[in-house]
């Protein structure tokens, strides 16, 4: 007792010297990274993107958007996030001083008071730990708090970063895969409830994770869902039809209809290429196709082809003449209507979109009403996939897939599963392998894994025109098939959704297009995100959608929402009230598939194009 010391400073030092440690990581780290911008900053902090190279060493796997993503088994670390971290390489990013500061006090008071529980402390709500397994064992508890201290603080830093918009953004989203890659309950030797459960089982889980594993090694991603139970055509995309038309790019399926009479006017909805089109006719009590049909819409879809070598020069201006434009043609010739209705989801709709720029630029006006469903035109708002995007990465991009070649739909999947990896990830990491669960079918997860590839020059021309320049909005600036893209030029009635949730299609992304298109326009946000907030029967009774009266769109979609009232249930009763007087008369269903010896069927949907995988 001669120090004068009280029984609590001991762990104020503990405290202290953890945190200088931290500290002193990332300044290591910094000084071992060639090129990094290794700044002085305050209390000895630097450069965050050198500190996360070091930590994170890349894997060399490909991706999509210029990162390599976290293996299995990646331990306390994560395997890729490389180009992303080259791309930040020379920039002076560093710390609020006052910010860094309150985080040090912050950080020494949490550890004083988490060595002061010591194995009683109990994790923060947090569903990774939220069972009894986890609560009855001490060790495994403390561990479990002490991580999620750690993750505060991490985050903490990383909101104290000083620098521009992207380079924070990028920042706080490196810190976030870091942090859930190395949570406890991802490995075995801290999962306690992994460990319950091997005991339990005499160790039957542990030999069920390992089949688990060795089965998604060999089919080259992580189950979600149990894809055995379901088969395309068989109990997914049962909607009755035939394809009526294909060339190398895709099908055009011709639905059967389900009331006497349809209206004059046909329905073409073009799906994304990036995905599967019977994300749109997953279920009969889900299926939008299905609903559409049961509306009285003589309903046709584009089922787009998997890309393989044989399409690897295919260029986005194909897609535009030889698809889109080619279905609405098709469409148009089938049904003998002057006009016809479309609608087009996510990439789908920006495709849909270019098509009539291109055919308002010809004179031609064949599309009497669009909708669209998650798409972005305007790319000002691109939410989280901005922090992969910038001149070097496109440009490498360009000299890999300019003159050819495919990207790898599986790479394209892995990405958009890393916006959400605790989600997406880590959850059937946990569940398949650590605990030795079978994951239960779910028609959408199975389609979800249902990957396409894409055509190198597709991918890369989309890449600079929307991501990284945005000139789809900017009149003139891009020439899609010979012509000059200026949407002040496509004057027909639109309607656009949004989902609130969305981390795909930002809400204030898809109400951009409301500035986009000069008529008539409807605008309705849906709760949920990308994908739970469109498929969305009525039926269900679920969620909810916005309206609004007024009949001005201001620019920020904020103040659009506050003028917004909620309705619940799905937004699809709305959107058919909304295009049921657009569709024409109604006249007798018909009695046979197609056109003539022109347009016969080829054969029963959903056709092979869709079964071909990645």
């Amino acid at each position: 007792m001669t120090s004068g010391k009280t029984p609590q400073q001991p762990w104020l030092e503990a405290a202290q010297q953890f945190q200088q440690n931290l500290i002193a990581q990332w300044t290591q780290a910094a000084q071992a990274f060639p090129g990094a911008a290794a700044q002085a900053a305050p209390q000895g902090a630097t450069d965050p993107f050198a500190a996360f190279k070091a930590f994170m060493p890349q894997s060399g796997a490909a991706h999509p958007f210029g990162m390599a993503m976290p293996q299995v088994g990646a331990g306390m670390g994560m395997a890729g996030m490389g180009d992303m971290f080259n791309q930040a390489a020379g920039q002076k990013v560093h710390f609020d001083p006052a910010k860094l500061l309150e985080i040090q006090n912050t950080y020494m008071k949490d550890v004083a008071g988490l060595w002061n529980h010591g194995l009683d402390a109990k994790p923060q709500a947090d569903r990774r730990f939220a069972s009894e397994a986890w609560a009855s064992n001490p060790v495994a508890a403390f561990s479990a708090a002490a991580y999620l201290l750690n993750a505060r603080t991490l985050m903490a830093l990383a909101d104290a970063v000083e620098g521009d918009a992207k380079t924070r953004t990028r920042v706080r989203f490196a810190v976030q895969q870091w942090i859930d890659a190395s949570a406890p309950s991802n490995f075995l030797a801290f999962n306690a409830e992994a460990q319950k459960m091997a005991l339990e089982s005499k160790g039957e889980s542990i030999a069920k994770g390992m089949a688990n594993l060795l089965h998604d090694m060999k089919q080259g991603h992580v189950s979600m869902t149990d894809e055995s139970v379901f088969e395309v055509g068989k109990n997914v995309a049962t909607t009755e039809g035939a394809v009526v038309f294909e060339n190398e790019l895709f099908q055009l399926i011709e639905y059967k209809p389900l009331t006497a009479k349809v209206y004059e006017r046909p329905f073409l909805l073009v799906p994304p290429c990036i995905n599967k089109f019977y994300i749109l006719d997953l279920q009969p009590a889900n299926s939008l196709i299905r609903y559409c049909v049961e509306q009285g819409h003589r309903t046709f879809v584009v089922s787009w082809r998997n890309p393989d070598e044989s399409l690897a020069h295919k260029t986005w201006d194909d897609y535009i003449e030889d698809a889109v434009i080619k279905a609405i043609g098709v469409t148009q010739d089938i049904t003998g209507a002057e006009t016809i209705n479309a609608l087009g989801f996510c990439v789908g709709g920006t495709m849909l979109s270019n098509a009539l720029a291109v055919l308002a630029a010809r004179g031609e006006e064949p599309v009497h009403s669009a909708t669209f469903l998650t798409t972005l035109i305007d790319f000002t708002d691109t939410g989280i996939l901005d922090v992969f995007i910038d001149e070097p990465f496109v440009k490498m991009r360009e000299m890999q897939f300019g003159q050819g070649g495919l990207m790898s739909g599986r790479d394209l999947a892995t990405t958009f599963s890393f916006l959400r990896p605790n989600d997406l990830v880590w959850n059937y990491v946990v569940g398949n392998y650590l605990k030795g669960e079978s994951p239960p079918p779910f028609d959408l997860l199975y389609w979800n894994s249902d990957a396409t590839n894409l055509p190198g020059p597709y991918y890369a021309w989309y890449l600079r025109q929307t991501y990284l320049e945005n000139n789809l909005v900017k009149p003139g600036k891009t020439t899609v098939c010979g012509e000059k893209i200026d949407f002040r030029q496509v004057k027909l009635p639109v309607y656009i959704y949004g989902s609130h949730e969305d981390h795909i299609v930002p809400i204030g992304g898809a109400y951009a297009s409301t500035q986009v298109f000069p008529g008539k326009k409807r605008f309705v946000m849906g709760a949920s995100g990308h994908i739970a907030g469109v498929i969305n029967p009525p039926a269900a009774g679920k969620r909810s959608h916005w309206v609004s009266n007024a009949t001005k769109f201001p620019a920020d979609v904020n103040d659009w929402i506050a003028s917004a009232t909620e309705h619940k249930g799905s937004w699809w009763t709305d959107w058919a009230n909304w295009l049921k007087p657009l569709a024409g008369k109604q006249i007798a269903a018909p009695k046979s598939y197609g056109k003539g010896k022109t347009y016969a069927a080829i054969e029963p949907a959903p056709g092979r194009y869709v079964k071909a995988r990645a």
